[in-house]
């Protein structure tokens, strides 16, 4: 998810622990791009995502137990972000969110979502 902040594109990433990611969850039953949409009101409070880029995703290679995630890019005009308490945790489920630059959330990220940004940052650029 990004939004335009003094006319730079910044991507939101989410903390939990000491990883940082973009917002993703689990398919309930529902099309992948309707779980997105869930994930992201569900993770942040924010539900005004505009898919001006299409449907188009990239998937990441397996890791931890087989899991394969899914990524979408949507803007976003909303700043503020909310971290509820996840009911079957009982607490958040992430720490921290920042709005950044994608050279700065490079730096945070682990090889397997760099790619991700790499792949959003491409795609804001090559469609208008």
């Amino acid at each position: 998810m990004v939004r335009q902040e003094q006319a730079a594109w910044r991507v939101l990433l989410l903390r939990a622990y000491n990883y940082w990611d973009c917002p993703k969850g689990v398919v309930e039953n529902e099309e992948p791009l309707a779980a997105a949409r869930r994930e992201v009101r569900e993770e942040t409070g924010i539900e005004d995502l505009d898919f001006r880029w299409g449907d188009g995703f990239i998937e990441t290679p397996p890791y931890s137990k087989n899991k394969v995630a899914r990524y979408y890019l949507a803007a976003t005009r909303t700043g503020d972000v909310k971290l509820p308490v996840n009911e079957a945790m009982g607490r958040p489920e992430h720490h921290e969110y920042r709005w950044l630059t994608f050279e700065a959330a490079e730096a945070l990220c682990v090889p397997r979502i760099q790619s991700v940004l790499r792949w959003a940052a491409a795609r804001l650029t090559s469609v208008a």
